[in-house]
């Protein structure tokens, strides 16, 4: 289990414990409830569930009329385990039927994705299936508090979940309230969204390269140096990607990279160089990013001295007139 749930986990769930939720808390609402702490949250979404899955009768439906849930978070399923269920189900078929909606001419998966991938994994046209009515916000919290406990879903799995399912919700703190979870951490959750594009791209691959602690910390140093955190987040992440370098270490290497820059550049853009008449400092030459300056003291310079200035500074800038 990640830190950071760990962490959520050890401050929700000594609210309300999984064994002091009814069943029949649910069942007196047609929507998802939900408890304090994700124990509670998992538990009450577990009995929602059992309460759609006793509905109705299972039916036979296509397995090719089905589709996920559009809420899942999890993108990387366990293949091993996944054809472990899809041999049980061969030998002695599926013992538990799945969960779906009707949702115009297809069916959406409220509950048993992995039962439906092993369906197709082994080529069966037809799964057991009980038809529910359940709404956009069910669908959302069901799925997501399912994974979010588990060890198997990474943070940015579940946080990009999290994106898709807030519109479902008034505002973050009624969508807190439903995954269980304080409003400071659905913000770490929600930090991933803040990343860099090219740190992005690579978890939509390989999500479990990057924690949600790691995550935020990279965030902040990022939007702390600008332009150069981004440039030294650049640098740093391949190293990441290709296991050199602590996803936990990488905050505080873009801090040391883009202050060394921001050191290293603010001294490279700005020189003086004084020039002296004899031992008497005579004047300065001054380079910044906005241009050259040159200082004379009065009366330091001749009459002679200053009109070959001006004839120098004429014949450099002069504009050649253009060949006939």
């Amino acid at each position: 289990m990640s830190n950071m749930r760990e962490q959520l986990l050890a401050k929700t769930s000594g609210i309300r414990t999984t064994s002091s939720i009814k069943e029949d808390e649910v069942k007196r609402s047609n929507r998802t409830q939900t408890a304090p702490g994700l124990a509670g949250a998992l538990a009450v979404a577990q009995l929602r569930v059992q309460e759609l899955e006793s509905t109705g009768a299972a039916s036979q439906l296509s397995v090719s009329d089905i589709v996920p849930n559009p809420w899942q978070p999890r993108r990387v399923f366990n293949e091993a385990k996944l054809s472990e269920l899809a041999e049980s189900i061969r030998e002695v078929g599926l013992m538990q039927p799945i969960v779906v909606r009707r949702a115009d001419d297809i069916y959406q998966i409220v509950a048993g994705e992995r039962r439906w991938r092993a369906h197709k994994m082994v080529g069966l046209e037809a799964i057991k299936a009980v038809v529910v009515e359940c709404s956009d916000e069910d669908m959302a919290v069901l799925a997501l508090v399912e994974n979010v406990s588990r060890d198997d879903l990474s943070d940015y799995e579940v946080a990009m979940s999290m994106r898709q399912t807030e519109k479902e919700f008034p505002d973050r703190k009624r969508m807190a309230e439903a995954l269980g979870m304080s409003r400071s951490g659905l913000y770490q959750f929600l930090s991933f969204e803040n990343l860099p594009d090219f740190i992005r791209k690579d978890l939509d691959i390989q999500p479990r390269l990057l924690g949600g602690t790691a995550a935020q910390a990279i965030v902040a140093a990022v939007k702390k140096h600008g332009e150069d955190g981004v440039n030294a987040a650049m640098e740093l992440w391949p190293l990441v990607v290709k296991g050199d370098m602590d996803q936990g270490k990488v905050a505080a290497a873009i801090k040391a990279l883009a202050t060394r820059r921001t050191t290293t550049n603010s001294a490279s853009e700005r020189s003086i160089d004084k020039f002296f008449s004899g031992k008497e400092h005579a004047g300065s030459i001054t380079k910044d990013i906005s241009g050259i300056t040159v200082k004379i003291k009065a009366g330091v310079l001749t009459d002679a001295q200053e009109t070959q200035i001006r004839e120098l500074i004429s014949q450099m800038f002069h504009a050649h007139p253009k060949a006939n």
